[in-house]
C-alpha cells in the first residue's frame, strides 16, 4: 500500500495570501501548489489531487478560496473532496479569518494572534482575539463537518497590519504550519 501525501490546507488564496503561504511552505521545508492559490480556487479538487500527488516535499500545502461567498463556496467543496481522497493525510487546516458576515465560522483547536501567541479565542481579520465563541471566515463553515485532526485560527494571511508580511518571512504563517507539523509527532521536520 502507498503511503498517502501529507497535506496541509489553508483557507486563503488570495495574491497576498498565496505569496506569504509560499514563503511560509518554504520555511517548514515543504511544498506548495501555487496553482491552488487564487480567489476563488482556480482549478478542481482533482487537479489539486494530481499535482499533490507529483510534488516533491513534504508536507504539502494547499490553499482552498471560496472568494467570500458565505454559502458552501467552491472552496469548502475542494476541501471536503481533499479530505476524503484515498491518496491523501490531511494533518490539519489553517482557517483564516474574514470580516464574512453570515457565516456558521469554525471552533479552532486554537489560534495564533497577530503577535505569534498561541491562545485558546478566536481571532479577527487582523489577528487580534475576539470575544466570539467561533471563528469567521468565508471558507470556514465545512471544516467541522470533514473531520480534520488539527484546526488553527489566524488573522488574514500575509497582511495583520504588516505582521505576516512575507518580507518579514510570513512568521504568522510559518509558525501556523510548524505547529500543525509539531502536533502530528513532527517535531523539526525539515525535507532535504
Amino acid at each position: 500500500m502507498e503511503d498517502k501525501i501529507r497535506v496541509i490546507l489553508v483557507t486563503d488564496g488570495d495574491v497576498c495570501a498565496k505569496k506569504a503561504i509560499e514563503v511560509a511552505t518554504k520555511n517548514i521545508g515543504g511544498r506548495c501548489i501555487s496553482r491552488s492559490g487564487g480567489n476563488p480556487t482556480p482549478i478542481t479538487a482533482k487537479e489539486i489531487i494530481e499535482l499533490v500527488k507529483k510534488a516533491k516535499g513534504d508536507p504539502v500545502v494547499v490553499m482552498v478560496d471560496d472568494e467570500g461567498n458565505e454559502n458552501e463556496g467552491i472552496g469548502e467543496k475542494i476541501l471536503c473532496e481533499i479530505v476524503v481522497s484515498h491518496a491523501i493525510e490531511v494533518l490539519g487546516v489553517v482557517v483564516v479569518a474574514s470580516n464574512t458576515k453570515d457565516v456558521e465560522g469554525v471552533h479552532p483547536d486554537f489560534c495564533i494572534d497577530a503577535d505569534g501567541n498561541i491562545i485558546d479565542t478566536p481571532v479577527d481579520k487582523d489577528g487580534n482575539p475576539t470575544l466570539d465563541k467561533v471563528l469567521y471566515g468565508d471558507t470556514v463553515d465545512v471544516v467541522e463537518t470533514c473531520k480534520v485532526p488539527i484546526v488553527i485560527g489566524i488573522g488574514d494571511v500575509g497582511k495583520m497590519q504588516g505582521k505576516d508580511d512575507r518580507r518579514k518571512g510570513a512568521p504568522i504563517m510559518t509558525k501556523a504550519l510548524q505547529e500543525i507539523m509539531n502536533r502530528s509527532g513532527n517535531k523539526n521536520h525539515k525535507s532535504s
